[in-house]
């Protein structure tokens, strides 16, 4: 029996989603269609692809070796049909686009509408993650990164740069007053990133320096949850301008120590592999993002 890429899709979308139901979910089918055309291409192949048991699921030799052949058989195909629509200049095909979760909340969702409406045959999957190892490993085509890039193996392509701020919620600062100096920190409860401690130097003009390394009394992985706790009243975080200029505007954050700062704004790039061909779906949706920023 012949395979189909149909059997292709099922078998990477179930390495990749881990489970059977995270697979069905992310075609569309059933958990059972899903299990079933499994076993169909292990039975076409004669092999066993992957050992299944009630906590996980792991690659045979067979199953690697499968997984390396299908993913370029998919992106080749995925190639074609968009060689095929370029023709007719039309950007079409899956893009994934992943990015921390406050930009992803603050500047891409907001303007998701107006892009699909502009490039309607692009099939968008967003996914965040703060950093990725590996893009093609999590079938992503473009990257949102912010502040310092350190892999060689990415292009990157600048996008935007943004102001951090100091903030705080007007009731914690009616409760704990005003921080006149760099110094008085120390006596406030600082917000700041748990493994991340790059997020941890505030760009802050002081006796020692231009940069304040800070010890969070509570530390959060997000950046949106930093901001959740500022409004919350639970202390000061340094934040981007992206994502805290409509809390500045309307007041329910305020900027504390802007005479103390040093202007430093953090570079957004857009990153993916060197050896990827820019494709019209990835540039249109880098212009328009460019736009928007």
């Amino acid at each position: 029996m012949d395979i189909h890429s149909d059997d292709l899709r099922v078998f990477v979308a179930v390495v990749d989603s881990g489970t059977l139901s995270a697979a069905s979910a992310h075609l569309g089918q059933t958990t059972s269609g899903v299990s079933r055309a499994l076993s169909r291409l292990e039975e076409k192949l004669a092999t066993s692809l992957l050992t299944r048991t009630t906590r996980r699921m792991e690659l045979t030799e067979e199953g690697q070796l499968l997984l390396e052949r299908a993913r370029g058989i998919l992106a080749a195909m995925e190639e074609a049909e968009e060689s095929i629509r370029m023709r007719r200049q039309s950007p079409a095909g899956r893009l994934c686009v992943d990015a921390a979760s406050p930009f992803m909340l603050h500047c891409v969702v907001p303007h998701v509408a107006e892009f699909r409406a502009l490039y309607p045959d692009i099939r968008l999957e967003l996914s965040s993650n703060d950093r990725i190892a590996d893009l093609l490993e999590h079938r992503t085509d473009v990257a949102i990164r912010i502040g310092a890039l350190s892999d060689s193996t990415l292009h990157a392509r600048a996008l935007s740069a943004s102001p951090l701020h100091l903030l705080a919620s007007p009731d914690y600062l009616r409760r704990h007053g005003v921080p006149a100096t760099p110094e008085a920190l120390a006596g406030h409860a600082l917000l700041g990133f748990a493994q991340y401690e790059l997020g941890n130097v505030w760009p802050l003009r002081h006796a020692a320096g231009n940069t304040l390394h800070i010890t969070p009394a509570l530390t959060a992985t997000s950046g949106e949850t930093l901001r959740q706790l500022a409004l919350h009243g639970q202390g000061i975080a340094c934040l981007a301008d992206f994502m805290s200029r409509d809390d500045l505007a309307a007041g329910r954050l305020v900027a504390v120590l802007e005479h103390c700062s040093t202007g430093y704004r953090q570079q957004i790039h857009a990153v993916y592999y060197r050896n990827t061909q820019l494709s019209q779906r990835i540039s249109c949706f880098l212009e328009f993002l460019q736009r928007k920023l």
